[in-house]
């Protein structure tokens, strides 16, 4: 028995013939058989967990922005909600059919952009190691936070990101790749405006590699403006409450939580990011000429950056795109130095190992996750599918907890934020007693919410996080607040987070 590992998709014929063959294709599927895997063993991500709530609520008939508190364009949410359709028609756990609907999504975006480089002059690199490569990037290195929405954001750039190749390299595009461009970009850029740097980098490098401001105004750019338009309108005249609410909810209060840029440039996703850069400027070095993907790439992933330091906030998820798309530049370099006359192999053996430990280094950050087993432990004593309140900013410590015990979430939102952070902002110097008193009404408004979620379900547990804030005290000086837990008796007590039962309810 013969083991033939070619460069070749459908269509490729294998290099040399025997009785198991085993082309890229066949790697492909190795790589999502793998990932599938790892899906029952890493835990559920925090914030999908929280977005299937918030589609299921939808569902039922509440109202995002109104019944429901949430910061993100209503986009962020909508990619959730055919797995949560599809998961009550068939009978599945919306958890289940969402991961089984994102590595379709995946897949579809792997043949599209394959496709769309399948008459191209980089017919070879993109079908060979490379799909592994891309592969591997999409569907490992995301980790814990598979499926996120920065995540999801570059699986549908990608056939986007393959037609401003193109365009780079003055090759013909087909009509249907056109469309796919120009729809794909819209999707990624109505989840969150802030990927506009992403698509946009990748537009402006194809322009100037060109020589050809044309590419500016190809058709796939325009199906994209009028998408984003429309989208734009439809929240309008669907979503009023997003900017008569939220936006200056958002202005105002969540802003406060920005980093530093001096931090942020520290951050591990941040070195990450700049060690791709230069591991794939080092294997591309030798070349008189820069690869026009390459560069196509790298302008996409430093799009992304700047959208990472224009969030703000750090947190791993929102580097996952310049990160991935960095890695598949360094990837591209590799099967594109194959080729190259001249260069040294010890510098471009170097540069690859730098990569292998890039893309390790990327699998530990994205798989950073709280440990709440023990909560959850003390919670399902309590008894099955408990409705569950929580007194938190933390939003790791009840998702996807309150999911896996088929409990019920009483509050309307995710964690409560608000009062956490003016009162943050205040004890580090951020703002003043003078602002912190503007903003009280805000706060106000959080506790407004919270106690009548309280009074319309009361919940079964309340887990107070004294580990991360002083919630205890402040629920216990608040004269409501402290006449509805009056019911409650303490259960246990893990680091600071109390578990609080029902005083008539029994103990499992």
């Amino acid at each position: 028995m013969s083991l033939d590992v070619g460069l070749s998709l459908p269509g490729d014929k294998p290099a040399r013939q025997g009785i198991w063959t085993v082309t890229p294709l066949h790697a492909v599927v190795a790589v999502f058989m793998a990932a599938i895997m790892l899906r029952g063993i890493l835990p559920f991500n925090v914030d999908i967990s929280w977005w299937l709530i918030v589609c299921e609520r939808i569902l039922d008939g509440q109202r995002l922005y109104v019944d429901i508190l949430e910061t993100n364009p209503p986009m962020a949410g909508s990619v959730y909600m055919l797995g949560v359709v599809v998961a009550r028609a068939i009978g599945m756990r919306p958890e289940v059919v969402t991961n089984g609907l994102i590595f379709l999504l995946i897949a579809a975006s792997l043949a599209l952009t394959w496709r769309a480089l399948l008459f191209s002059s980089l017919r070879e690199r993109a079908g060979g190691a490379f799909a592994v490569w891309a592969a591997t990037v999409l569907t490992i290195v995301p980790m814990y936070d598979f499926g996120q929405r920065e995540h999801l954001a570059l699986v549908v750039l990608l056939p986007a990101v393959a037609v401003y190749i193109l365009r780079a390299n003055r090759e013909r595009v087909a009509p249907s790749a056109m469309l796919i461009a120009g729809l794909c970009a819209a999707t990624t850029m109505n989840i969150k405006p802030y990927f506009v740097f992403g698509a946009g980098f990748c537009i402006l490098t194809a322009a100037a590699q060109a020589r050809d401001w044309r590419v500016l105004f190809a058709p796939e750019n325009w199906i994209a403006a009028v998408l984003v338009v429309i989208h734009a309108l439809c929240i309008v005249a669907f979503y009023p409450e997003y900017f008569t609410l939220i936006y200056p909810l958002v202005r105002d209060v969540y802003l406060l939580a920005n980093l530093p840029l001096l931090v942020l440039l520290r951050t591990s996703a941040a070195t990450l990011w700049w060690l791709t850069i230069m591991a794939t400027l080092t294997l591309q070095s030798r070349r008189q000429k820069m690869d026009t993907a390459v560069l196509v790439m790298m302008a996409g992933s430093l799009g992304f950056a700047i959208s990472f330091f224009v969030q703000a906030k750090g947190w791993g998820y929102h580097a996952y795109p310049m990160v991935a798309l960095g890695l598949l530049a360094a990837g591209w370099a590799v099967a594109a130095g194959r080729d190259a006359e001249a260069g040294s192999r010890r510098l471009r053996v170097c540069a690859m190992l730098l990569v292998a430990l890039i893309f390790l280094g990327a699998c530990l950050r994205f798989n950073v996750s709280p440990d709440t087993r023990f909560i959850r432990q003390e919670v399902t004593r309590t008894g099955p599918r408990p409705k569950i309140l929580m007194l938190s900013a933390a939003n790791d410590i009840g998702h996807p907890m309150v999911r896996e015990l088929g409990g019920t979430w009483v509050s309307r939102q995710q964690a409560l934020w608000v009062r956490e952070v003016v009162r943050q902002s205040l004890r580090d110097g951020i703002i003043d007693q003078a602002a912190a008193d503007r903003l009280a009404g805000y706060v106000a408004r959080e506790r407004a919410g919270l106690i009548e979620d309280f009074r319309k379900q009361p919940p079964d547990v309340i887990v107070i996080d004294n580990q991360n804030s002083d919630w205890g005290s402040w629920a216990t000086a608040d004269p409501e607040l402290s006449a509805l837990l009056s019911p409650y008796i303490p259960v246990k007590n893990i680091d600071g987070i109390e578990i609080l039962r029902r005083a008539d309810q029994p103990r499992s």
